[in-house]
């Protein structure tokens, strides 16, 4: 976004700058301290300087505490005056003019490091960031792929954004990057899963014929088709939408709340837990419904892939029996020939033609074994896109464009909970004020003998309905990702 800053006065960072950042965004445990006439810069961790126009990084060596900077969208063309900053661990360079990556000798804490939209053309200087986790340097001009390969020096990377570089429209651009940064967890903003590290390793440096060969040593039909059918008891597990059938989810919510069974006899309370389950079933049973047609997807997409495996194979196989034979044929009559023959120019003319008809079987099975070779890696590309398709989908889905899991079963709690906070604090007003003529179990009225029991006790409740929500929803991405 520095292009925005064409028409505005550049700065360069000072004391008045600093004192006013500090003044706008305090961290809480400064106080008054930094509204002061003196500020101690040494209690301050925290600095966020983005759309100041700042043109140079300067004055900041009194901040020797910081651990987290934000520059971004400036119009800042170079790395420095960072040398003091030796605790920093979150630095945010993104959307300004840079060109080279220099000035981050000292900061060997740091661990996460944005670049985001620059000028930067190579990796380089950044041997000292060993603790570095997370690298965004992406929209770069960053050309030339091998130069990723600098990046295996940085041991603790994790999560790396590269997207929207000129090189990332190469076509082995993804198999380059995650065979020689095997480590990495995200790419691009995408989980990178570990047989997709293993797959894309094995090809890098190597022949196709890698993959044939790997191919050999697979048990195909035990991993044929419906490999990943189960009974039928076991195919909401497989689904990943496993306690989403029926009322199980919703039952768990409630099977440890012992107040929840006190609070039902009240008032309005009973007609409300009555309402609430048939809701919440309704919602994890469509999301139940989804999972399980999301697992005929996938279990599709395997049985094309492993059919179309076996057919490669076959008519492979079969070819090369055919011009094996073929030879074998021939060779058998000239060797006929060989015995009967009565001159020895016969004899060398037949055992030249052998010669010359065994290269010919060599480039021939060779061919074939190119010809499979090819179409095995172009079937295990189409079989992970569209794979990463359908699983992607999925979680999205699950994370909450679907709409009624991540939404609507909290929205359910969440309304459900104001509902019932509200009946509760009116008896209870009522009970202050002695209007309230029903006579309420012991249990119950020990619950309500003040406002603050009760609210904790709903409160509590509540969280922990909302964790269990939260829980079945994680275990699910994560049975996909680990899918």
């Amino acid at each position: 976004m520095s292009q925005f800053f064409n028409n505005v006065e550049p700065n360069i960072i000072d004391d008045e700058m600093v004192q006013k950042a500090i003044e706008e965004k305090c961290p809480e445990d400064l106080g008054d301290i930094a509204r002061g006439e003196n500020i101690n810069f040494k209690a301050v961790t925290e600095l966020h300087l983005s759309f100041r126009s700042i043109l140079q990084i300067d004055n900041l060596w009194p901040l020797e505490n910081l651990t987290k900077l934000q520059l971004d969208n400036n119009v800042i063309e170079k790395i420095e005056g960072l040398e003091s900053l030796v605790h920093l661990v979150w630095l945010d360079l993104s959307f300004n003019n840079i060109e080279v990556i220099e000035g981050l000798d000292t900061l060997v804490k740091l661990q996460d490091l944005s670049l985001f939209s620059n000028r930067i053309s190579k990796f380089e200087h950044m041997d000292t960031l060993q603790e570095l986790q997370i690298f965004s340097i992406g929209k770069n001009n960053l050309t030339v792929l091998e130069d990723v390969v600098y990046l295996r020096r940085l041991k603790s990377l994790r999560t790396l954004n590269l997207s929207g570089n000129p090189f990332c429209s190469e076509e082995h651009y993804m198999l380059f990057v995650v065979a020689h940064l095997p480590s990495l967890v995200y790419l691009d903003f995408k989980l990178v899963r570990g047989s997709t590290v293993r797959f894309l390793h094995s090809l890098t440096g190597k022949s196709g014929n890698s993959i044939l060969q790997s191919l050999c040593f697979v048990n195909i039909p035990a991993l044929g088709a419906g490999s990943l059918q189960n009974s039928g008891s076991q195919k909401h597990t497989t689904a990943f939408v496993e306690y989403l059938n029926g009322s199980l989810l919703f039952d768990s919510l409630y099977a440890e709340d012992r107040e929840a069974a006190k609070l039902a006899s009240l008032p309005g309370v009973e007609d409300l837990l009555q309402a609430y389950p048939s809701w919440f079933v309704l919602v994890t049973g469509n999301l139940y419904n989804y999972g399980l047609e999301e697992y005929e997807k996938r279990e599709a997409e395997v049985s094309k892939f492993y059919k179309r495996l076996h057919e490669i194979l076959a008519v492979n196989q079969q070819e090369s029996r055919r011009i094996i034979s073929d030879f074998e044929n021939r060779n058998q009559r000239r060797l006929d020939d060989l015995y009967q023959a009565r001159s020895g120019d016969i004899a060398e003319s037949k055992r030249a033609q052998g010669k010359e008809d065994i290269r010919q079987l060599w480039d021939a099975l060779m061919t074939l074994e190119a010809l499979v070779s090819n179409d095995l890696e172009e079937l295990l590309q189409d079989f992970k896109s569209s794979i990463d398709v359908i699983a992607s989908t999925f979680i999205e889905n699950i994370q909450g464009i679907y709409p009624f899991h991540s939404i609507q079963c909290r929205d359910l709690e969440n309304q459900h909970h104001e509902k019932l906070m509200e009946i509760t604090i009116t008896i209870l007003e009522k009970l202050d004020q002695y209007e309230f003529e029903e006579n309420l179990p012991d249990d119950l009225q020990k619950l309500l003998t003040d406002k603050d029991t009760i609210v904790d006790a709903i409160n509590t409740s509540h969280s922990i309905r909302l964790r269990k929500i939260d829980k079945r929803e994680s275990d699910m991405l994560c049975n996909t990702y680990q899918w």
